[in-house]
C-alpha cells in the first residue's frame, strides 16, 4: 500500500505540474486538461482543473476574439467550459459557417478542429440549431475522410465518433487513446505515463472489491440463480458512478443495492406469483419481516437481506456524516416496489397502459431512483439539498436507460416474465407509425432528453456537484450496459470492462470472462 501511496503522490505532483506551467496560457492549458479527462485521471486534479477553468470563462471574450483562436481551440474551450457549467453561448460557432447556416467547406479537412467540433456537439441544449448543424457536419466530414487516414488516426477518430467524451466514460475508452496516441508534446507522453501508472493503481483496487461483492454474494445464502452470474455487471454500474480511489467504501456499499434491485426484478417479474408479489411488497412496504411469512425461503432471505444492508448503509452514512437518511431509503425501496407491482397488475389483466404511464412507472422500475438516492447520501449530502432539482435530474437519468433499454429490448436478454417497452405501447397507440419510425421516436427522446440534462447541469444549480457528475456517469454507462448483439450479450461492455480490468501491457486482470455482461 505504502508503494502505491507513493506512486498516487508522484502522478498528481507531475499532473498538476503541467497544470501550473500551462494556466497562463488558455491555448495551451486547454488541451492538457483535454488530455487528462481523455485518458481517465482528470480527478486527481479537479480542484485545479476547477480553478483554471473558471478564470478562462472570466476572460472568455478576450479569447474568442483571438484571430488565433481556430476551430479546434474554439471547440475545445467551448466543451471544456460547459462540462464543467459554465454557460458559453453556441453563437462561437457563426464564424465558422456561411450565410445559410452551413460549416465552411474547407473545414472539411480538418481532422483535429472536426473531432473537437463533434465532441463539442453533445453539449447541446433544446433550441440549438447551429450544434445540430455542428453534429451533421462533423460527422459527415470525419466519415468522408476515413479513407485518408493512417490505422491509428482511424481508430482515434472512430472512438470520437462513437464514444464522444461527453457522452461516454474515459476509464473505459483511455486505454484506445493510450495506445493509438501521437506525442506531438513532451507534455503528452507525461501524460500517458501518468494514466499507465493510474492503471496499475487502481486496478488493484478494483479487483479487492470485485472480490468482496463476491464474498458478500456468497455469504448470503440466496440461490445463484438469481445472480445469474451478473456480479461483475453490479459492480460495474457502481464504477461508473465514480471511479475515485477513495470512495472504495462508497462502491462497495452501493453494489448491494444494485444488486437487490436485479434480484428482487427478476423475484418479481420471473419467480413469483401475483399473490406472492403482492405480500412480498407489503412487508417492503411494512419494513417487517414478519408479514413474509408463507413465502418461499429464496423471498424471506431476500427481504431480511434487503433490511439488513439498507440499515447497514444507513448507519455507515450517520457514522460518516451525522444525518441518518434510513426513512428516504425506505422509501424509496417502497416506490420501487410499488411501481413493480402497477407493472404486475398491467401484464395480469392485460391492460395496456398508454405509451406515456408506461414510461412514468418504467423510470421508476429502472432501479435509477433508488440507486441514486443511495448515491446522493453515500456522496455524502443531505436530504434538504435541491430536492425539486434532484428530482428532475434523476427522472431524466431514468429516462434515458429506460428508452434505450427498450429500444433493444427485442435483441436484448429475454425473460420468462414479463416484458414489455415503449415502443411497442407507442406503436401501438400510433397506428400509422411502423416499428422502425418509432424506434426513431425513441431515438430522438434519447436525445432531447440530454439536452435536457445538459441544461440541468449548467450554474447556477442547486445540485452538488459530486452528483451531477455521478448522474451524469451512470447516463453515460447506459449506451454500453444496452448494446445488445444478437447473441443475448453485451459485447461493447464487455470489452470495454475487460480492457480496463487488464494490465496495460496486456496481461490478465485474473477476473475472468463473464459471458452473461
Amino acid at each position: 500500500m505504502k508503494a502505491s501511496h507513493c506512486k498516487d503522490e508522484l502522478l498528481m505532483e507531475e499532473g498538476r505540474s503541467l497544470l501550473y506551467k500551462f494556466q497562463e496560457d488558455g491555448l495551451l492549458v486547454l488541451p492538457v486538461i483535454d488530455a487528462m479527462q481523455l485518458l481517465g485521471i482528470d480527478y486527481y486534479f479537479q480542484e485545479l482543473i476547477g480553478v483554471i477553468l473558471e478564470r478562462q470563462y472570466h476572460k472568455i471574450n478576450k479569447f474568442l476574439f483571438d484571430e488565433t483562436a481556430d476551430l479546434y481551440d474554439i471547440s475545445l474551450c467551448f466543451r471544456l467550459l460547459r462540462q464543467e457549467g459554465y454557460y458559453i453561448s453556441s453563437d462561437v460557432f457563426t464564424k465558422f459557417t456561411n450565410e445559410e447556416g452551413k460549416f465552411k467547406e474547407e473545414l472539411g479537412k480538418d481532422i483535429k478542429g472536426l473531432m473537437a467540433l463533434h465532441e463539442a456537439s453533445h453539449l447541446s441544449i433544446q433550441g440549438e440549431d447551429i450544434l445540430e448543424e455542428a453534429a451533421r457536419f462533423s460527422r459527415e466530414s470525419l466519415m468522408a475522410n476515413m479513407t485518408s487516414l493512417d490505422d491509428c488516426q482511424a481508430i482515434i477518430v472512430k472512438k470520437t465518433l462513437q464514444y464522444p467524451h461527453h457522452k461516454s466514460l474515459a476509464k473505459f475508452t483511455a486505454k484506445t487513446i493510450i495506445e493509438n496516441m501521437r506525442f506531438e508534446n513532451e507534455w503528452e507522453a507525461s501524460l500517458v505515463n501518468l494514466a499507465t501508472m493510474d492503471y496499475s493503481i487502481t486496478q488493484s483496487l478494483y479487483q479487492e472489491e470485485f472480490r468482496q461483492i463476491l464474498r458478500w454474494w456468497k455469504g448470503l445464502g440466496l440461490m445463484d440463480e438469481l445472480a445469474k452470474s451478473q456480479q461483475l455487471k453490479w459492480y460495474t454500474w457502481t464504477l461508473a458512478l465514480t471511479f475515485d480511489p477513495s470512495m472504495s467504501r462508497e462502491r462497495v456499499e452501493l453494489t448491494k443495492p444494485i444488486a437487490l434491485v436485479y434480484i428482487i426484478d427478476d423475484i418479481i417479474d420471473v419467480y413469483a406469483t401475483f399473490d406472492q408479489t403482492i405480500q412480498f411488497v407489503n412487508a417492503i412496504n411494512r419494513w417487517e419481516i414478519s408479514v413474509a411469512e408463507g413465502l418461499p425461503d429464496y423471498m424471506k432471505i431476500c427481504l431480511s437481506v434487503l433490511f439488513d444492508t439498507t440499515n447497514d448503509i444507513s448507519n455507515f452514512i450517520l457514522d460518516k456524516y451525522g444525518w441518518d437518511p434510513i426513512d428516504h431509503l425506505k422509501k424509496g425501496w417502497t416506490s420501487l416496489c410499488d411501481a413493480y407491482i402497477i407493472e404486475a397488475k398491467w401484464f395480469a389483466t392485460r391492460n395496456s397502459p398508454t405509451a406515456d404511464e408506461y414510461l412514468q412507472i418504467g423510470i421508476i422500475t429502472t432501479g435509477v431512483p433508488m440507486v441514486l438516492i443511495m448515491c446522493f447520501f453515500l456522496l455524502g449530502h443531505g436530504a434538504s439539498t435541491g430536492t425539486t432539482a434532484i428530482e428532475d435530474i434523476i427522472t431524466l437519468v431514468g429516462a434515458i436507460l429506460r428508452l434505450l433499454d427498450d429500444l433493444d429490448a427485442t435483441q436484448g436478454e429475454k425473460q420468462d416474465g414479463n416484458d414489455a417497452s415503449y415502443v411497442e405501447y407507442y406503436v401501438k397507440e400510433n397506428q400509422d407509425v411502423s416499428l422502425s419510425d418509432g424506434k426513431q421516436h425513441v431515438i430522438n427522446m434519447v436525445s432531447e432528453q440530454w439536452k435536457l440534462l445538459n441544461k440541468l447541469c449548467l450554474t447556477p444549480t442547486p445540485i452538488p456537484a459530486s452528483f451531477r457528475k455521478a448522474c451524469l456517469n451512470i447516463t453515460r454507462m447506459v449506451p454500453m450496459m444496452y448494446n445488445y448483439s444478437d447473441t443475448h450479450c453485451l459485447p461493447i461492455l464487455q470489452k470495454q470492462i475487460m480492457s480496463m480490468f487488464s494490465i496495460i501491457n496486456g496481461e490478465s486482470a485474473g477476473l475472468g470472462n463473464d459471458k452473461d455482461i
